[in-house]
């Protein structure tokens, strides 16, 4: 396939790893494991890939065989830079240990193991997609693996291939995915061993075992650099206040890091909105409140990050999507739906501007509900502060001029070329993973630690998928998940942004990341996200 001359120069990179893997290795185990919550549901759910302990690899002049078989690799999920050097690592481990093992690919997502279509992963294929970004070398989706007969029809093709392993590569559902199946397989002695990996841009799959998923690293640092060129550019025109949602529905860790790497004037956090109660009119203010001070010292201009799924974080937006579902679901008319809210959810709705409103009733998902993740928040958030600082001008309390101009940073960052680290970080836990199917481990998801260190002292371990899980309500049923990690308001990186956003929002602070560099002094090319540095510090 034709490449550019970057592309070009990213396939001779030779991702780094951790020293643990670079030659033999030996295993060693820790103490049996218990999940983070609900303890004695999971261990019923679980009996046989439960408790197991937390493993890490070490250097040995001994080095894993896998002759068992083959391999399938299966990418689950939205995309995330890096996907396809996780594949490259698995692969070199495997052929490092046994050039006669096969990686197969199931095309697709999860679906290409249930309907059997898959290609076998070869060289030149591997090789035309080292350091690159994107999942298509097999694709993606978002088919669950939860069902007997699915589990059963993957069994059918893992015989034909002679498939010893699975290694999922996803997000929280995807790996739960991974656990039961692993479960499934074990309790059925079909000899399939099943290992996660821990991918999404959104940073909300981390805890006390997992530093990163991979992805989150590179999408942010894509995110920044166009961030800072829209700061360069509002500063330069000096008229317009930039409102620019950033992806991240359940959590608000990339407008985190972004505001982090940036410095805006106003990064909004989901989180924060929801301990703190806030209403839309109080959000509004706080933004008016900014562009009004800096009116006053003639800069009528700024930057506004916000996180995705903010709308659901607002407790009476939630109230509202939740009285609308239910009455639109009893009758479809939306007048009648609208006539019968509750007085709070009316005045919230009639405070709506009308392009926002028709997308709380009009746009609606298979199931009849709102679909949040399609309303404009940046042009709902404009359109009520021009409605406040109208007031405001009127009343003699504003001064300046405002123009808003609204942006949607999504899917610009998901197929990104990976930066350094998320090469390496990728590569790595790959390569660990192929590590973990040859010590026969089997419910795992592999992990990569220490990762603020230079790459040699990372840390190559696994831990039981069952340790991270908790029980939620999903679609009315209680179901066994790995918990989410939402930004933690005690956490370092939010302490950090809490401590200068006064001075963001008053004084253009602004910083201009650039863009990722691959080629250049380890101090420019391999950062890891503030976030994950700030994290890192505060443990030690």
């Amino acid at each position: 396939m034709a490449k550019s001359a970057l592309e070009i120069e990213r396939s001779k990179y030779q991702p780094k790893l951790p020293k643990a893997l670079k030659g033999g290795v030996v295993l060693t185990e820790g103490k049996a494991t218990q999940s983070v919550a609900d303890q004695a549901e999971i261990k019923k759910l679980f009996p046989n890939t439960y408790g197991l302990p937390i493993v890490k690899f070490a250097s040995s002049d001994k080095k894993l065989k896998f002759d068992n078989g083959n391999v399938g690799v299966i990418l689950s999920g939205g995309q995330a830079p890096g996907g396809h050097n996780v594949i490259c690592g698995i692969y070199d481990a495997l052929k490092a240990m046994n050039p006669n093992t096969k990686l197969y690919g199931f095309l697709g997502g999860p679906s290409g193991l249930i309907d059997h279509k898959y290609i076998e992963l070869t060289q030149s294929i591997i090789d035309d997609y080292r350091n690159t970004g994107g999942f298509d070398i097999i694709g993606s989706g978002r088919t669950k693996l939860e069902k007997e007969d699915q589990f059963e029809s993957g069994l059918v093709i893992c015989k034909e291939l002679n498939i010893k392993a699975i290694v999922i590569i996803g997000g929280d559902d995807s790996n739960t995915n991974a656990c039961v199946l692993a479960e499934y397989y074990f309790a059925k002695k079909a000899g399939v061993q099943v290992i996660g990996c821990p991918k999404t841009i959104d940073g909300d799959l981390k805890n006390d075992m997992i530093e990163t998923s991979f992805g989150f690293d590179t999408a942010t640092k894509v995110y920044s650099e166009v961030i800072g060129n829209i700061m360069r550019d509002a500063k330069s025109a000096k008229k317009y206040w930039h409102f620019i949602k950033l992806m991240g529905r359940s959590a608000s860790h990339i407008a985190l890091e972004c505001a982090l790497q940036t410095q805006p004037n106003i990064c909004i956090v989901s989180e924060e909105v929801e301990q703190k109660k806030m209403t839309l009119a109080q959000i509004v203010n706080n933004i008016a409140d900014t562009v009004a001070a800096r009116a006053e010292k003639g800069d009528n201009y700024g930057v506004v990050l916000i996180p995705e799924g903010l709308i659901e974080f607002i407790p009476e937006m939630n109230a509202l999507i939740a009285e609308l579902n239910n009455l639109l679901a009893e009758n479809g008319d939306v007048a009648k739906a609208v006539a019968k809210l509750s007085a709070a959810s009316k005045n919230v709705y009639e405070s709506l501007p009308e392009a926002i409103a028709k997308q709380l009733t009009l746009e609606r998902d298979p199931h009849g509900n709102v679909q949040v993740s399609l309303i404009e928040t940046e042009k709902l958030l404009i359109e009520m502060v021009r409605k406040e600082l109208a007031k405001r001008k009127e009343a003699g309390k504003y001064v300046g001029k405002f123009s808003g101009l609204g942006h949607f940073f999504g899917y610009e960052g998901r197929c990104a070329a990976p930066s350094n680290f998320d090469a390496d970080y990728c590569y790595s836990l790959g390569y660990n993973a192929a590590n973990l199917i040859a010590s026969g481990k089997t419910g795992y998801m592999s992990l990569i630690q220490n990762t603020t260190a230079k790459s040699d002292s990372w840390v190559a371990a696994g831990v039981p998928i069952t340790m991270m899980m908790n029980m939620e309500r999903r679609n009315g049923e209680m179901k066994p998940v790995i918990r989410k990690a939402l930004v933690e308001l005690d956490g370092a990186p939010f302490k950090a942004l809490e401590k200068n956003r006064a001075e963001w929002a008053k004084n253009t602070c602004f910083v201009y990341p650039g863009p990722i560099q691959y080629f250049g002094p380890s101090d420019v090319c391999d950062l890891p996200t503030k976030t994950l540095a700030l994290e890192q510090a505060a443990k030690k």
